[in-house]
């Protein structure tokens, strides 16, 4: 796959790697995993400190390149360690036994994908920080009644507290990409830890609940909601649960969503 495929923008500007790093919660002997290194423009911050960097890259060119770097120069890069991988095909839970802190500057086409697969191992991850397009920061970020509040938005929030830590220029970038970036942090765990969702079946059938209400952002609930449950049912747990008959899922709180999901699965 070519460079221009793989989405590859890599940041050469020193200022904005050391104004992101320091957004990090870095601390002494931790374990990161940080996909895709590229030449290793953040890894060398990365490394140190006692350290474990697990360095995730689907570029074998680039892999090679980061190897080559560090057995050149082992002091430098000490604690790294390389995994030539799509991280998407990768096990991330095999990856330590410790908890883990995830960084990553994400080809924008597949963030979301990448979020969904990192959240598999969630209670292993004690925080994520990825650099992706700032469209989709300003999603996995919004809050009810926002219009850029959607399923990504209740998705990382269920899993996570995510804020918005930096908005980054083209220019720090080499190629520079067409889109503004930012860097999102997330700390976990997010909401789950206070709903209530015992097991992860029980996680996985809320979270299509919560897509499926999301699944057509103009209609309200009860249309949305049709597929699963009759009009009698979804009008009696709106009521139940105090929300109006014409209410949006972009209107509702992932504790009201939770709410409802109880009501209609009784």
């Amino acid at each position: 796959m070519s460079r221009q495929r793989l989405g590859q923008h890599f940041l050469h500007d020193l200022g904005w790697r050391k104004r992101i790093l320091a957004t990090l919660p870095l601390a002494a002997n931790q374990t990161w995993v940080e996909i895709g290194p590229g030449h290793g423009e953040m890894t060398q911050l990365l490394v140190g400190e006692g350290r474990r960097v697990i360095a995730i890259e689907t570029d074998q060119r680039l892999a090679e390149g980061l190897g080559a770097a560090r057995d050149t120069d082992p002091a430098k890069w000490l604690g790294l360690e390389i995994v030539t991988a799509d991280v998407l095909a990768t096990n991330v839970g095999d990856l330590a036994a410790a908890t883990i802190h995830v960084y990553g500057s994400l080809p924008y086409y597949i963030a979301s994908p990448i979020l969904h697969h990192l959240f598999r191992w969630a209670a292993r991850i004690a925080s994520i920080s990825i650099v992706i397009q700032l469209e989709v920061a300003e999603r996995i970020a919004a809050h009810p009644g926002v219009r850029d509040y959607g399923y990504l938005s209740a998705l990382c929030q269920f899993y996570a507290q995510p804020k918005i830590a930096l908005r980054i220029p083209p220019g720090a970038f080499r190629p520079p990409p067409k889109v503004k970036s930012a860097l999102v942090g997330m700390t976990l765990p997010g909401a789950q830890a206070n709903l209530n969702m015992a097991g992860e079946a029980n996680e996985k059938h809320f979270l299509e609940f919560v897509q499926t209400c999301f699944s057509q952002k103009r209609k309200t609930l009860r249309n949305n909601l049709l597929p699963i449950a009759t009009d009698k049912k979804i009008h009696e747990a709106l009521a139940a649960t105090a929300l109006r008959p014409d209410a949006r899922a972009e209107q509702l709180t992932l504790a009201q969503f939770a709410a409802l999901f109880a009501q209609l699965a009784k």
